[in-house]
């Protein structure tokens, strides 16, 4: 059935807004996978819409420092370094805290002629975030500036631009601490970092002079753009508010027509809305529909489906002059005070669990590739997170569009932290801020919440009520909450309040978290599970770097499971009332601080993105059924034991599985776990097997009776009786070769010139059991389209090993074709480790590239330094094996020495 019905339609063109109403009913099944997107500018680009999208990340010029006159035109910039953005400045360790980085004035400068199809378009340039205070220069001419580092900086360059000769960009930015402006926090007694640089994508939109406008552009309330809203969500209808702000800047009236189509991910439409719409000479005019879809397929974390809906204008000849399509999650969020959070018309059913997310990265920062954003979350939503905290501010788009696709809530921050200015600047700065992030995320489906205070800040009580004002008026349709500290002022505006949990169970709880809930408000806790000794020192049980080994993983895994002292842990949040929502992990990835020499080591992966084991104690919560609509569910179990002299007795294991047998060694002792459902608290608590490792075992074994493959610890989850999980570990015995991987998460790398991949190497055993305990350097060489991330100045290459492990960062260059990475140790000898050669493919890119082909050279001569010939060739390797194998055989005769002339062990019986 198919029921249209045009309100107003008489009076159409004497109206500023006009509402329309579609019914349509449409059933369909669950989407399969597909491969991730990004939205450019914040939508996806159509083709035949007359909209062109184009990166101008590539081939930059780069000066660090203050210059004059470098906004100029003819300005010499030739001597600068050659870059490509994302860009943040510099290369640092991956022990970058305590304020080593760079803060001061910078300048980028790009030079480019715009292709020809744009002669006639609408040409603005989109900077999704420039770190600190700029200035955009085109040409010579100043078009903006802006004052903060993680929002759009968006310039009109139509008329500052030459159509058929060079043009040039200059960017003036600077990342010094500053008051004005929010954060406003010295970086010197500051708990992140604030890096700098041009560290996220710019974009060339070229489109007709009758167009859809970017809302943070057009700095309306409520307005700008395509705004794409819900009201009366169930699971037997949905209503889709649609509202689009247009521009005409011809001449004339523009007459035609805005045209909506509502797609399946296969491409199968499901909806179609066509109204006429009429825009004056120099002016801008809102029109707003409503489609109601019967039937939908929610947005979920468990199932985060997805439609695309494209939008057109038309002229009056039905062509179309504009348009892009969007990605939507149907979805009503509800926070019910006492009944606690509410999805899709239904109580959630248990507690919302996360982390709070810093994006930096080692050895780049903040200056990180959209696949690394995509691949966080996925990392994540593999762990059975199914919330983010943006720490402390708007966060790239890209990482919010991969909350949308995975199935990931966000809590969207604004810049803040600890810090207030009285001077009204600032004040107005942050309204500023919250109204252009709001207008920035609002159609994303994974918002969950917004917090638009300062984060632990003590600012006044009408500010609070303010900023919440701000969200409310940009966003005033159902489903829109805002969050507040409950301990700031104005809380009292705030329907969601932050707390750490309260429960009658006194193990379980903070000491100040005695007092009964307000049961008109909902809450969270938007930090958990750091535990420092005090706020200088920074020593906590929550806070072990990957390298720390064993016992500081399993102290921390346990301590974010179930300490045995009172502190909110996993455990608190399956004890507390549904009033109690859930909480955020401090922190997902460990990360550079500014007031502190040392980086945040609470990360359940480290800054790396290399896992610790509390990640796999967090995996072990997530379902063990697989869900065949997103990632972060199945079968898993894994030992927290790596068999080394120094090992304990005890054996941890982390598995979401109903019942866990552990084997050690072939014919050894079995040991089963039996999972006791009934038991209140989080769902798969840590299993310790007691007294299961001693190493004069494996020695007894291993020397006496030649049965070295016989050690081991295997662990087997059973879901019905029936094993679905397995997880090996054996004794990593002398290291003998290198090992080599891409931590890609099944990603190309794209040959966009800043695409970056983490690619990790390996001290091993010649069984492939990784050497934990081990103090080598690893270095690489690179031939082909990549090139090497960082140099021996800040350990990047050479690296030294970690946990057994050394990763590196390979980006593309601007041409796709083969990588060959070959890894040795630095100190190479006949008895050293044996190389690893790594072979992969980069892949055309997906979105045109502008750059002069000569800068784009230059950064091959600046940056690709470590690009030199490989001396090893097949023939070398092959001897090299060989030379291994006649060694084994030598030292076979040192080994029937020492153990002739040595002191026997005496094993017990």
């Amino acid at each position: 059935m198919l029921k249209i019905d045009v309100l107003h339609s008489k009076r159409f063109f004497k109206r500023f807004s006009v509402t329309l109403s579609l019914v349509i009913a449409c059933t369909f099944h669950a989407w399969g996978t597909s491969n991730p997107e990004y939205s450019t500018a914040g939508f996806f680009p159509l083709d035949a819409t007359g909209r062109e999208v184009y990166s101008m990340n590539p081939a930059w010029r780069f000066h660090k420092g203050a210059l004059s006159g470098a906004e100029s035109k003819d300005f010499n910039d030739r001597d600068w370094t050659a870059v490509s953005l994302p860009h943040g400045i510099e290369y640092l360790s991956a022990e970058a805290s305590g304020c080593v980085n760079y803060q001061g004035e910078v300048w980028y400068r790009k030079h480019f002629t715009p292709p020809a199809t744009l002669k006639n378009k609408r040409i603005f340039l989109h900077f999704e975030a420039i770190m600190g205070k700029c200035k955009v220069f085109v040409n010579g001419n100043l078009l903006t500036e802006h004052f903060g580092g993680y929002l759009p900086v968006i310039a009109d360059v139509t008329e500052a631009l030459d159509r058929d000769g060079d043009n040039v960009i200059a960017v003036w930015a600077d990342n010094s601490d500053d008051p004005l402006y929010p954060p406003g926090k010295q970086q010197d007694v500051l708990d992140f970092t604030y890096f700098g640089g041009i560290y996220r994508d710019c974009w060339l939109i070229a489109h007709n002079r009758v167009f859809i406008t970017d809302p943070n552009y057009e700095n309306e309330t409520a307005g700008g753009g395509l705004f794409v809203s819900f009201d009366g969500v169930s699971d037997a209808a949905a209503d889709v508010l649609l509202k689009i702000h247009v521009r005409n800047s011809e001449k004339n009236t523009f007459t035609g027509a805005v045209e909506y189509k509502l797609l399946q991910q296969n491409g199968t439409q499901v909806a179609r809305l066509k109204f006429p719409v009429r825009v004056q000479a120099n002016k801008a005019q809102t029109v707003s529909g409503k489609i109601t879809v019967k039937n939908p397929l929610l947005w979920h974390p468990d199932a985060p489906s997805l439609y695309s809906l494209q939008v057109r204008i038309l002229d009056k000849n039905g062509n179309s002059v504009d348009g892009y399509r969007r990605r939507i999650g149907i979805r009503s969020i509800e926070f019910k005070g006492k009944d606690g959070f509410w999805l899709n018309g239904k109580p959630y059913g248990t507690p919302l669990m996360g982390a709070n997310r810093h994006q930096d990265f080692a050895i780049v920062g903040n200056a990180v590739p959209n696949s690394v954003h995509w691949r966080d979350a996925k990392k994540l939503k593999d762990a059975g997170l199914n919330m983010i905290r943006n720490a402390h501010c708007p966060q790239d788009p890209a990482f919010m569009d991969a909350c949308d696709e995975l199935g990931l809530f966000v809590i969207v921050n604004t810049p803040g932290w600890q810090f207030w200015n009285k001077a009204p600047i600032f004040e107005q700065r942050v309204y500023s801020d919250i109204r252009n992030v709001v207008r920035r995320d609002r159609n994303h489906p994974s918002v969950w919440l917004w917090e638009p205070i300062l984060n632990e800040t003590d600012y006044p009580a009408a500010f609070a009520g303010n900023a919440k004002e701000c969200v409310d008026s940009e966003y005033p349709y159902p489903y829109s909450y805002s969050g507040c500290d409950s301990r700031a002022s104005g809380n009292e505006y705030f329907p969601v309040l932050f707390k750490h949990p309260y429960t009658p169970d006194a193990s379980v709880r903070m000491e100040d978290e005695v007092s009964e809930p307000d049961l008109s408000k909902t809450y969270f806790t938007r930090e958990w599970g750091d535990c420092p000794d005090d706020w200088s020192a920074h020593n906590s049980p929550s806070r072990a770097a990957r390298n720390w080994g064993e016992q500081p993983m399993l102290i921390q895994a346990q301590h974010y499971a179930r300490p045995s002292y009172p502190y909110s842990c996993y455990e608190s949040f399956f004890l507390i009332a549904p009033q109690h929502v859930g909480g955020a992990l401090w922190h997902s990835f460990d990360h550079q601080r500014g007031y502190h020499p040392d980086p945040f080591y609470g990360g359940l992966m480290d800054i790396f993105r290399q896992p610790k084991y509390s990640y796999y104690m967090f995996m072990a919560q997530r379902p063990a059924v697989k869900n065949e609509h997103t990632a972060g569910s199945g079968p898993m179990v894994f030992i927290a034991h790596e068999m080394t002299p120094f090992s304990g007795k005890d054996v941890a294991v982390y598995s979401n599985c109903d019942e866990v047998r552990l084997t050690c060694n072939k014919d050894g002792k079995t040991y089963t776990h039996t999972k006791d459902k009934a038991r209140k608290g989080m769902v798969s608590p840590v299993i310790v097997f007691s007294d299961v490792f001693d190493f004069m075992t494996d020695a007894r074994m291993s020397m006496n009776e030649q049965r070295q493959n016989d050690v081991y610890l295997l662990a087997e989850g059973l879901i019905d009786g029936q094993v679905v999980a397995t997880h090996k570990v054996c004794p990593a015995r002398r290291p003998e070769k290198l090992l080599l991987w891409l931590d890609n998460e099944q990603m190309d790398l794209e040959a966009n010139g800043s695409d970056f991949v983490t690619v990790v190497a390996a001290i091993a055993d010649g069984n492939g059991n990784i050497k934990r305990l081990n103090n080598y350097f690893v270095k690489l060489q690179i031939e082909g389209e990549g090139r090497l991330l960082g140099d021996a100045n800040i350990m990047a290459n050479p690296a030294p090993v970690r946990w057994g492990t050394a990763p590196f960062l390979i980006q593309s260059t601007l041409k796709s074709g083969k990588i060959r990475v070959t890894a040795s140790v630095l100190l190479e000898g006949s008895q050293m480790p044996a190389t690893a050669e790594l072979v992969f493919e980069t892949v055309p890119v997906t979105k045109p590239l502008i750059y002069h082909p000569d800068e784009a050279g230059a950064i091959t001569q600046t940056v690709a330094i470590e690009n030199k010939p490989l001396d090893i060739n097949d023939a070398k390797r092959e001897i090299e094996r060989l030379q291994k194998e006649l060694n084994t055989i030598r030292l076979k005769e040192v080994e029937i020495q020492q153990q002739k002339f040595g002191e026997p062990v005496q094993f017990k019986n």
